[in-house]
């Protein structure tokens, strides 16, 4: 099989399309056929070094496809099966095997290649608008990066909840993706926090850096801050005693895999996910499609920001 492979942690260059034997599952685990996979900041991350790994290792995070082997004591899944997976390393490759009880099932409802998409923004979304904090009617929300995969999700699941959602953009083409994806009001960056100043329940951060500190003078007293990625950079040390000052904040740095742990909470998450996407309550815009071996330009392109909705790789 074909896979991208890193030996040493950097820029895009250091992705390597190689050839690799094809994957034997063993205990508890399953090989998939792998129809699409996802591109995410996470990977940017693993690539960079900014979350060391060991390597050479394979890197990418989630994906969908068809099983073709079952390891023994590997137990819900059959060959033949469509799943998804996210939160599980290997996912830009040909085949990629993944533990039985980290796959979801996929319904017939929805595409694998639309599975691929929704299920790391997707449940991120979820658990963000659900558990994190759990919108509710006529909450006011603001998303950051409006226009970005995870922003349009964001957006769609607190419209989902009836909240009003104010949302920030840096164009008008993006402008016009975070108003179709539903948000009320669309800021630029440059004059959110004025705008909004001590007015919002909960801001969902995936920027970082350079949204940090007006997404606090954003917030009503006892509101939250959610940052769940950085992709202007890391937010430096914070005094608690800023969260004191303006409003007795709360401020929480959640990711994924602790709103996954258990295989219950898994399952009813991407349930809820494909039950809506199946409805056409959910729209996943996927804008840009690589082939595996473009790995380095989807890379080039997530970073630079020169892309909107969600981006795969299809072997």
């Amino acid at each position: 099989m074909r896979a991208i492979m890193v030996s040493a942690q950097g820029g895009p260059e250091v992705l390597e399309y190689v050839e690799r034997p094809d994957p034997v599952p063993g205990d508890g685990e399953v090989v998939v056929d792998v129809a699409a996979s996802g591109v995410n900041f996470i990977d940017i991350y693993h690539r960079s070094g900014a979350y060391p790994l060991d390597l050479p290792t394979s890197i990418g995070s989630e994906g969908a496809g068809t099983v073709s082997a079952v390891g023994p004591g590997a137990e819900g899944v059959a060959v033949g099966d469509t799943v998804a997976w996210a939160s599980v390393l290997g996912s830009y490759a040909e085949k990629a095997v993944v533990p039985a009880d980290r796959l979801v099932p996929v319904p017939d409802s929805v595409s694998a290649e639309l599975a691929a998409a929704a299920m790391l923004q997707g449940m991120t979304a979820h658990y963000l608008t659900h558990s994190t904090y759990e919108v509710k009617e006529g909450d006011r929300v603001l998303v950051h990066a409006g226009a970005g995969g995870m922003g349009q999700l964001l957006i769609q699941l607190a419209k989902l909840k009836a909240a009003k959602v104010y949302t920030t953009v840096s164009t008008d083409e993006k402008e016009k993706l975070a108003r179709e994806a539903g948000a009320d009001e669309v800021l630029r960056y440059d004059d959110f926090a004025q705008a909004l100043r001590g007015t919002i329940d909960v801001v969902y951060d995936g920027v970082g850096k350079a949204t940090f500190d007006g997404g606090l003078e954003a917030l009503r007293p006892r509101g939250l801050m959610a940052l769940y990625g950085a992709a202007s950079g890391p937010v430096p040390p914070l005094d608690p005693q800023v969260l004191n000052k303006q409003g007795s904040l709360f401020l929480t740095r959640p990711t994924l895999v602790h709103y996954v742990a258990e295989r219950a909470e898994l399952l009813r998450r991407a349930s809820d996910l494909f039950g809506w996407i199946g409805a056409g309550q959910v729209r996943i815009n996927v804008s840009h499609r690589y082939p595996l071996a473009g790995a380095r330009q989807a890379h080039e392109d997530l970073a630079g920001r020169r892309t909107t909705g969600k981006l795969l790789l299809v072997p």
